[in-house]
Protein backbone atom coordinates (compact mmCIF):
# COMPACT_ATOMS: atom_id res chain seq x y z
CA UNK A 1 0.00 0.00 0.00
CA UNK A 2 1.03 3.61 -1.08
CA UNK A 3 2.66 6.05 1.92
CA UNK A 4 -0.70 8.77 2.65
CA UNK A 5 -0.74 12.18 3.78
CA UNK A 6 -1.62 12.00 7.75
CA UNK A 7 -4.78 13.60 6.56
CA UNK A 8 -5.89 10.56 4.50
CA UNK A 9 -5.02 7.73 6.24
CA UNK A 10 -8.02 5.52 6.05
CA UNK A 11 -11.12 5.55 7.93
CA UNK A 12 -11.67 1.68 8.20
CA UNK A 13 -9.49 -1.49 7.23
CA UNK A 14 -11.00 -4.82 8.24
CA UNK A 15 -9.32 -7.52 9.96
CA UNK A 16 -7.92 -9.27 7.14
CA UNK A 17 -6.87 -5.73 5.34
CA UNK A 18 -8.95 -6.93 2.12
CA UNK A 19 -10.87 -3.81 2.71
CA UNK A 20 -10.30 -0.08 2.92
CA UNK A 21 -12.11 3.15 3.23
CA UNK A 22 -11.10 6.85 3.03
CA UNK A 23 -13.51 9.21 3.67
CA UNK A 24 -13.54 12.21 1.14
CA UNK A 25 -13.23 13.42 -2.44
CA UNK A 26 -11.48 11.21 -5.09
CA UNK A 27 -9.74 13.74 -6.62
CA UNK A 28 -7.92 14.82 -3.67
CA UNK A 29 -7.25 10.22 -2.44
CA UNK A 30 -6.74 8.76 -5.88
CA UNK A 31 -3.81 10.50 -6.53
CA UNK A 32 -2.07 9.30 -3.58
CA UNK A 33 -2.03 6.03 -5.22
CA UNK A 34 0.03 6.48 -8.20
CA UNK A 35 0.36 3.35 -10.19
CA UNK A 36 -1.23 0.83 -7.91
CA UNK A 37 -4.37 -0.07 -9.10
CA UNK A 38 -5.28 -2.82 -11.51
CA UNK A 39 -8.78 -2.01 -11.75
CA UNK A 40 -11.66 0.73 -11.02
CA UNK A 41 -14.69 0.53 -10.85
CA UNK A 42 -17.30 4.06 -10.94
CA UNK A 43 -20.66 4.55 -10.52
CA UNK A 44 -20.58 7.89 -10.71
CA UNK A 45 -23.54 10.70 -10.35
CA UNK A 46 -25.94 10.48 -13.57
CA UNK A 47 -26.66 14.04 -13.02
CA UNK A 48 -30.11 12.88 -12.90
CA UNK A 49 -31.68 14.58 -9.71
CA UNK A 50 -34.57 16.76 -11.24
CA UNK A 51 -37.21 16.38 -9.27
CA UNK A 52 -38.72 14.03 -11.31
CA UNK A 53 -40.97 11.24 -9.77
CA UNK A 54 -41.05 7.43 -10.79
CA UNK A 55 -42.81 4.34 -9.57
CA UNK A 56 -40.93 1.88 -7.31
CA UNK A 57 -42.02 -1.30 -5.62
CA UNK A 58 -45.74 0.39 -7.18
CA UNK A 59 -45.28 3.44 -5.52
CA UNK A 60 -44.52 6.65 -6.92
CA UNK A 61 -41.34 8.13 -5.66
CA UNK A 62 -38.95 11.24 -6.06
CA UNK A 63 -35.78 10.47 -8.57
CA UNK A 64 -33.45 12.81 -6.44
CA UNK A 65 -30.94 10.69 -5.07
CA UNK A 66 -28.94 13.57 -3.06
CA UNK A 67 -27.50 16.88 -3.71
CA UNK A 68 -23.77 15.15 -5.24
CA UNK A 69 -26.29 13.88 -7.86
CA UNK A 70 -27.87 17.34 -9.07
CA UNK A 71 -25.61 18.47 -12.41
CA UNK A 72 -25.60 22.01 -13.29
CA UNK A 73 -24.44 22.86 -17.39
CA UNK A 74 -23.67 20.18 -19.12
CA UNK A 75 -19.78 22.07 -19.42
CA UNK A 76 -19.89 21.58 -15.66
CA UNK A 77 -20.72 17.92 -15.90
CA UNK A 78 -18.05 17.25 -18.52
CA UNK A 79 -15.63 19.09 -16.08
CA UNK A 80 -16.46 16.99 -13.47
CA UNK A 81 -15.33 13.81 -15.06
CA UNK A 82 -12.44 14.90 -17.01
CA UNK A 83 -11.03 15.74 -13.45
CA UNK A 84 -12.14 12.69 -11.75
CA UNK A 85 -11.20 10.47 -14.93
CA UNK A 86 -7.58 12.30 -15.04
CA UNK A 87 -7.30 11.62 -11.12
CA UNK A 88 -7.88 7.54 -12.18
CA UNK A 89 -5.79 7.19 -14.73
CA UNK A 90 -2.71 8.28 -12.50
CA UNK A 91 -4.08 5.65 -9.92
CA UNK A 92 -4.11 2.68 -12.71
CA UNK A 93 -1.10 0.65 -13.47
CA UNK A 94 -0.15 0.86 -16.66
CA UNK A 95 -2.03 -3.10 -17.64
CA UNK A 96 -4.76 -1.24 -15.48
CA UNK A 97 -8.69 -0.86 -16.46
CA UNK A 98 -11.33 0.82 -15.56
CA UNK A 99 -15.12 0.04 -15.77
CA UNK A 100 -17.80 3.11 -15.31
CA UNK A 101 -21.77 2.91 -15.23
CA UNK A 102 -24.05 5.16 -16.48
CA UNK A 103 -27.14 6.07 -18.27
CA UNK A 104 -27.89 8.40 -21.35
CA UNK A 105 -27.96 11.49 -18.38
CA UNK A 106 -23.47 11.05 -18.77
CA UNK A 107 -22.52 8.49 -21.01
CA UNK A 108 -22.07 10.41 -23.52
CA UNK A 109 -19.90 12.72 -21.60
CA UNK A 110 -17.91 9.82 -20.14
CA UNK A 111 -17.34 8.18 -23.14
CA UNK A 112 -15.60 11.95 -24.48
CA UNK A 113 -13.57 12.13 -21.76
CA UNK A 114 -12.25 8.95 -21.89
CA UNK A 115 -11.14 9.28 -25.00
CA UNK A 116 -9.54 12.37 -25.04
CA UNK A 117 -7.41 10.62 -22.26
CA UNK A 118 -6.30 8.74 -24.42
CA UNK A 119 -7.88 5.49 -23.31
CA UNK A 120 -8.75 2.90 -25.32
CA UNK A 121 -12.01 1.27 -25.16
CA UNK A 122 -13.00 -2.55 -25.37
CA UNK A 123 -16.19 -2.31 -24.50
CA UNK A 124 -19.73 -1.06 -23.78
CA UNK A 125 -21.43 -3.55 -21.79
CA UNK A 126 -24.91 -3.12 -21.07
CA UNK A 127 -27.16 -4.26 -18.04
CA UNK A 128 -30.61 -5.19 -18.94
CA UNK A 129 -32.51 -4.90 -16.28
CA UNK A 130 -35.20 -7.91 -15.65
CA UNK A 131 -36.96 -5.95 -13.65
CA UNK A 132 -37.08 -2.33 -14.27
CA UNK A 133 -39.02 0.00 -12.75
CA UNK A 134 -42.73 1.18 -15.15
CA UNK A 135 -42.16 4.37 -17.37
CA UNK A 136 -44.28 6.86 -14.90
CA UNK A 137 -44.94 9.65 -17.75
CA UNK A 138 -45.72 7.33 -20.54
CA UNK A 139 -44.19 9.46 -23.14
CA UNK A 140 -41.61 6.84 -23.76
CA UNK A 141 -39.91 3.92 -24.10
CA UNK A 142 -39.52 2.06 -20.57
CA UNK A 143 -35.67 2.91 -18.93
CA UNK A 144 -34.47 -1.10 -18.61
CA UNK A 145 -30.77 -0.78 -19.15
CA UNK A 146 -27.69 0.57 -17.88
CA UNK A 147 -24.46 1.18 -19.28
CA UNK A 148 -20.98 0.26 -18.11
CA UNK A 149 -17.92 1.36 -20.53
CA UNK A 150 -14.64 -0.93 -19.95
CA UNK A 151 -11.54 0.70 -21.61
CA UNK A 152 -7.85 0.43 -20.58
CA UNK A 153 -5.64 3.23 -19.58
CA UNK A 154 -2.14 2.12 -22.02
CA UNK A 155 -3.08 1.86 -25.50
CA UNK A 156 0.25 -0.37 -25.64
CA UNK A 157 0.10 -2.62 -22.50
CA UNK A 158 -2.39 -5.79 -22.27
CA UNK A 159 -5.30 -5.69 -19.72
CA UNK A 160 -6.56 -8.34 -17.69
CA UNK A 161 -9.40 -10.01 -19.32
CA UNK A 162 -10.44 -13.63 -18.33
CA UNK A 163 -12.41 -14.98 -21.18
CA UNK A 164 -12.11 -18.53 -20.66
CA UNK A 165 -13.76 -17.98 -17.32
CA UNK A 166 -16.38 -15.66 -18.98
CA UNK A 167 -16.80 -18.17 -21.60
CA UNK A 168 -17.16 -20.85 -19.02
CA UNK A 169 -19.74 -18.93 -17.28
CA UNK A 170 -21.60 -18.85 -20.77
CA UNK A 171 -22.21 -22.14 -21.20
CA UNK A 172 -19.42 -22.63 -23.56
CA UNK A 173 -20.02 -20.09 -26.25
CA UNK A 174 -18.38 -15.96 -26.15
CA UNK A 175 -19.71 -13.65 -23.92
CA UNK A 176 -21.53 -11.33 -25.15
CA UNK A 177 -21.94 -7.51 -24.22
CA UNK A 178 -25.48 -7.86 -23.28
CA UNK A 179 -26.08 -9.46 -19.58
CA UNK A 180 -29.42 -9.94 -17.85
CA UNK A 181 -29.69 -9.13 -14.10
CA UNK A 182 -32.40 -8.15 -12.01
CA UNK A 183 -32.26 -5.46 -8.99
CA UNK A 184 -30.62 -5.61 -6.27
CA UNK A 185 -32.07 -8.60 -3.72
CA UNK A 186 -33.75 -8.02 -0.60
CA UNK A 187 -30.78 -9.87 1.19
CA UNK A 188 -28.53 -7.06 -0.38
CA UNK A 189 -30.53 -4.82 1.84
CA UNK A 190 -30.01 -6.02 5.25
CA UNK A 191 -27.82 -3.07 6.34
CA UNK A 192 -29.95 0.02 4.35
CA UNK A 193 -29.73 0.70 0.88
CA UNK A 194 -28.23 3.08 -1.08
CA UNK A 195 -29.80 4.53 -3.53
CA UNK A 196 -28.01 3.67 -6.97
CA UNK A 197 -26.90 0.68 -5.31
CA UNK A 198 -25.56 -2.24 -8.23
CA UNK A 199 -26.73 -5.87 -7.42
CA UNK A 200 -23.86 -7.54 -5.95
CA UNK A 201 -24.04 -10.35 -8.86
CA UNK A 202 -23.72 -7.80 -11.94
CA UNK A 203 -20.12 -7.10 -9.83
CA UNK A 204 -18.94 -9.86 -9.35
CA UNK A 205 -18.72 -11.14 -12.84
CA UNK A 206 -17.27 -7.29 -13.65
CA UNK A 207 -14.37 -8.08 -11.48
CA UNK A 208 -13.87 -11.90 -12.39
CA UNK A 209 -13.66 -10.25 -16.42
CA UNK A 210 -11.00 -7.88 -15.37
CA UNK A 211 -9.05 -8.89 -12.34
CA UNK A 212 -7.35 -11.53 -10.95
CA UNK A 213 -6.66 -12.80 -7.02
CA UNK A 214 -3.85 -10.62 -6.77
CA UNK A 215 -5.41 -7.47 -8.00
CA UNK A 216 -6.03 -4.27 -6.09
CA UNK A 217 -9.44 -2.95 -7.21
CA UNK A 218 -10.75 0.66 -6.54
CA UNK A 219 -14.04 2.70 -6.43
CA UNK A 220 -13.75 6.33 -5.77
CA UNK A 221 -17.72 6.56 -5.35
CA UNK A 222 -18.10 3.62 -3.30
CA UNK A 223 -21.18 4.26 -1.53
CA UNK A 224 -22.15 1.12 0.45
CA UNK A 225 -19.47 -0.57 -1.52
CA UNK A 226 -20.87 -3.09 -3.35
CA UNK A 227 -18.07 -3.03 -5.35
CA UNK A 228 -15.37 -4.09 -2.25
CA UNK A 229 -18.12 -6.83 -1.28
CA UNK A 230 -17.47 -8.20 -4.52
CA UNK A 231 -14.02 -8.26 -4.33
CA UNK A 232 -13.48 -9.39 -1.07
CA UNK A 233 -15.80 -12.55 -1.85
CA UNK A 234 -13.12 -13.12 -4.97
CA UNK A 235 -10.42 -12.74 -2.64
CA UNK A 236 -8.91 -9.61 -4.10
CA UNK A 237 -8.09 -6.14 -2.40
CA UNK A 238 -10.42 -3.38 -2.05
CA UNK A 239 -9.38 0.37 -1.50
CA UNK A 240 -13.10 2.69 -1.22
CA UNK A 241 -13.76 6.00 -1.28
CA UNK A 242 -17.05 7.79 -0.02
CA UNK A 243 -17.51 11.19 1.38
CA UNK A 244 -21.44 10.68 3.13
CA UNK A 245 -21.10 9.15 6.69
CA UNK A 246 -24.22 7.16 5.86
CA UNK A 247 -22.60 5.25 3.47
CA UNK A 248 -19.22 4.79 5.02
CA UNK A 249 -21.39 3.16 8.21
CA UNK A 250 -23.13 1.21 5.51
CA UNK A 251 -20.03 -0.12 3.81
CA UNK A 252 -18.50 -1.05 7.37
CA UNK A 253 -21.69 -2.71 8.35
CA UNK A 254 -21.70 -4.86 4.88
CA UNK A 255 -18.39 -5.77 5.19
CA UNK A 256 -18.50 -7.08 8.85
CA UNK A 257 -21.53 -8.96 7.68
CA UNK A 258 -19.71 -10.62 5.24
CA UNK A 259 -17.00 -11.37 7.87
CA UNK A 260 -19.55 -13.20 9.70
CA UNK A 261 -21.56 -14.91 6.53
CA UNK A 262 -18.85 -15.51 4.03
CA UNK A 263 -19.73 -18.99 3.07
CA UNK A 264 -23.43 -18.23 2.86
CA UNK A 265 -23.22 -15.07 0.42
CA UNK A 266 -20.68 -17.17 -1.76
CA UNK A 267 -23.26 -19.40 -1.78
CA UNK A 268 -25.93 -16.95 -2.72
CA UNK A 269 -23.46 -15.69 -6.00
CA UNK A 270 -23.02 -19.43 -6.44
CA UNK A 271 -26.77 -20.25 -7.10
CA UNK A 272 -26.95 -17.49 -9.64
CA UNK A 273 -24.53 -19.34 -11.42
CA UNK A 274 -22.10 -16.16 -11.53
CA UNK A 275 -19.15 -17.86 -9.71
Amino acid sequence: MTSLNKDLSPIFISEDSLFRLYQGNCNEILPQFENKFDLIFADPPYFLSNDGLSIQSGKIVSVNKGEWDRGESINDIDGFNMEWISNAKKALKNTGSILISGTYHNIFSLGIVLQKLDFKILNLITWQKTNPPPNFSCRYLTHSTEQIIWARKSLKHKHIFNYEILKKLNGGKQMRDVWSFPAIAPWEKANGKHPTQKPLALLVRLLLMASDKDSMICDPFSGSSTTGIAANLLDRKFVGIEKENEFIKMSINRKIELEKNFAVMKNKIHDLKIL
